[in-house]
């Protein structure tokens, strides 16, 4: 069989966490942050689990991962 290749665009988006979920992080935090609030802000830091609709998709992007 030949082998998969991985979608390097996700791969740089995503990462497999140790049970096989995906994690991703949080979109508008990159500028115009002054007239964002520090809580919403704050709420937007750290890594989101991907949601199950879009995992089985991310799986075929990924398969070594």
């Amino acid at each position: 069989m030949p082998k998969l290749k991985t979608h390097r665009g996700a791969a740089k988006r995503f990462k497999k966490t140790a049970t096989g979920k995906f994690v991703r992080g949080s979109a508008f935090k990159r500028h115009i942050l002054t007239s964002k609030s520090t809580k919403r802000k704050r709420a937007l830091r750290g890594s989101h689990p991907v949601s199950d609709q879009d995992t089985a998709r991310l799986r075929k992007m990924l398969p070594y991962d």
